[in-house]
């Protein structure tokens, strides 16, 4: 009876091997959007060893101004054709706009190691990137994550940079956590979307991906490869885009072209990122920052950019979520180019 059981339990036991192993070893698949690439989709080598892939709408009229680089969120986001939409009408202002996918996502390369998508990478690039253009001053238009990126850049280059539009941003590196629990002033009438990042999370979570989180973290390696990952990442993308929006039934589908490892590695770089609080407080490059009423992202974190530039505006733009543009276009860009349209008057922007 005793050797029986002991048979029974080995075989449990293989049992129990054999299938956690097909969750975490074996490839899954998604049914998610192939990525497609875009027309006119053009590329920069930067220095850095980054192979980008951007996208130009050129400036209309004879007096171009100052280029405008707009940065995605994630992040492991990508450049949407909403994206370049929401901003195209700045063109017929002048202005030449430049949307590029960050290193690990969309149109640009995977790197092999892991490890090198870090905060750090991605703020070379961009200095590359503005080094590429060839301007005195750019303008950084940051979304969420890339609200992020282009503070870090303007900390470090703040000469460079004419004027710093912020949509949704993500909070100030190294995260001060207890500014998520800050409440907004009752005047501003915020409030909180149907659903919430931790659900679109906790809905798609598997071993499969769990293990190959790990992998990256441990070894610096890829389990799977960057089409399966980059895949799974787009199927969480869809989930959630959901509390992007104040109401899901807006939300929009997700569209092939994330980059799992570009997200996970840079967000766990967070922690290794140098507190630029002390050169924020000196910066005098001028600030609008744009919150949706149902935006996800604590209401803390903006009030610190707005403790921090000296010159700063803040419009909360009503009915919309994190990503003001799905909801409400047309106040989206308004917002935008009559902002700019006041710094160009005031000699800020376009001398």
């Amino acid at each position: 009876m005793k050797k029986q059981l002991v048979r029974w339990g080995r075989l449990v036991l293989l049992v129990g091997i054999s299938v956690f192993g097909l969750l975490t070893l074996y490839p899954r698949h998604y049914e998610v959007p192939n990525f497609v690439q875009r027309v006119g989709t053009q590329y920069w080598d930067l220095p850095t060893g980054s192979r980008i892939g951007y996208f130009h709408v050129a400036a209309q009229g004879a007096t171009p101004k100052l280029p405008i680089i707009y940065l995605h969120g994630g992040p492991g986001g990508h450049i949407s054709d909403g994206h370049i939409a929401a901003l195209a009408p700045l063109a017929g202002d002048g202005f030449d706009l430049y949307f590029y996918d960050q290193i690990g996502s969309g149109h640009s390369a995977r790197l092999e190691n892991v490890a090198d998508y870090t905060v750090e990478r991605h703020r070379r690039d961009l200095e590359a990137i503005v080094l590429e253009l060839k301007a005195e001053q750019v303008i950084l238009i940051g979304q969420s994550w890339g609200a992020i990126l282009a503070t870090e850049y303007v900390a470090a280059h703040p000469e460079k940079v004419a004027a710093l539009i912020l949509t949704g941003p993500g909070p100030i590196l190294p995260i001060r956590d207890e500014l998520a629990d800050v409440p907004a002033p009752d005047s501003l009438y915020m409030r909180k979307p149907m659903a919430t990042n931790r659900e679109g999370n906790a809905k798609v979570a598997n071993l499969r991906t769990k293990a190959v989180q790990w992998w990256a973290f441990a070894f610096g390696a890829k389990l799977a490869s960057d089409a399966e990952a980059d895949n799974f990442q787009t199927h969480l993308s869809g989930e959630l885009g959901k509390s992007t929006v104040c109401d899901t039934a807006n939300a929009t589908p997700a569209t092939g072209g994330d980059g799992y490892f570009a997200s996970t590695m840079t967000v766990r770089s967070f922690a290794d990122v140098r507190d630029i609080r002390p050169q924020l407080r000196a910066c005098k490059v001028p600030l609008l920052i744009m919150k949706g009423q149902c935006d996800n992202q604590p209401w803390g974190f903006a009030q610190e950019y707005l403790e921090l530039f000296a010159d700063h505006q803040l419009v909360v733009i009503p009915d919309a979520g994190h990503s003001i543009a799905v909801e409400q276009p047309v106040l989206y860009t308004r917002t935008i180019r009559r902002y700019l349209a006041a710094r160009d008057t005031m000699g800020r922007v376009g001398e």
